[in-house]
């Protein structure tokens, strides 16, 4: 009996070994299995950190994009407001006298209208100016010529040309007596009256058509 004690004394305490070999065996499992999600921490708090980063990338982007778009978006704001400061000459902006231009030999008289801008600016100037006479017999408007009307922009303190043709009076008779002209400048409604540097008289018509004719700006040379 004591034999029999004496083994299952001893199996009992191999037994004991045994457990306490395996319960040191999971013990060091159980250490390293927080050390792989310590990992995986680690490495998604390197992702969290990449995908902050990459966040922080296109936030930065996103600043930088915006910034530069909104730079571009000004500067080009901007030049195209400048262009668009580029507007028509105004009556008020323009300084305009006239004086008469008639070459010995020519069939007709011919006054030269001046358009100088003094408005500070540059503008646009185009078509023709609204031309009419004063006259004994009450205002006499010109005929447009016809001739093609190109577009020009009028640099500040620079002037621009037009010229008005007329008929002599050859009639031997006194004629309609001229006493002004009245210039309105392309696209405006406002008029500038201006003594008339021609002769003096229109032949009489039979009122068929205005005997004067306008060309348009820009179709008369300096002076001529």
């Amino acid at each position: 009996m004591r034999v029999h004690k004496l083994t299952f004394a001893a199996l009992a305490v191999a037994a004991g070994l045994s457990l306490t070999a395996c319960q040191n065996d999971n013990t060091g499992t159980g250490q390293s299995d927080p050390s792989s999600p310590s990992s995986a921490s680690s490495s998604g708090g390197g992702s969290d950190s990449g995908s902050s980063d990459r966040g922080g990338a296109k936030n930065s982007a996103g600043t930088s994009s915006t910034t530069n778009s909104g730079g571009t978006g000004t500067a080009a704001g901007t030049g195209s407001n400048a262009n668009a400061k580029v507007g028509k000459c105004r009556t008020d902006e323009l300084e305009i006298t006239a004086k008469d231009n008639t070459i010995d030999g020519d069939p007709d008289g011919t006054v030269v209208v001046t358009l100088t801008n003094h408005s500070g600016r540059d503008c646009t100037i185009s078509g023709y100016a609204g031309v009419d006479l004063k006259t004994s017999a009450g205002s006499l408007s010109a005929k447009r010529t016809g001739q093609q009307a190109g577009s020009a922009i009028l640099k500040n303190g620079k002037s621009t040309y037009f010229p008005v043709n007329y008929p002599f009076n050859k009639s031997g008779g006194s004629g309609v007596r001229i006493t002004g002209l009245v210039v309105t400048p392309p696209d405006e409604t406002k008029s500038v009256t201006l003594n008339w540097p021609g002769a003096a008289t229109l032949p009489v018509t039979d009122g068929s058509g205005s005997p004067v004719k306008v060309g348009p700006v820009g179709s008369a040379g300096q002076g001529g």
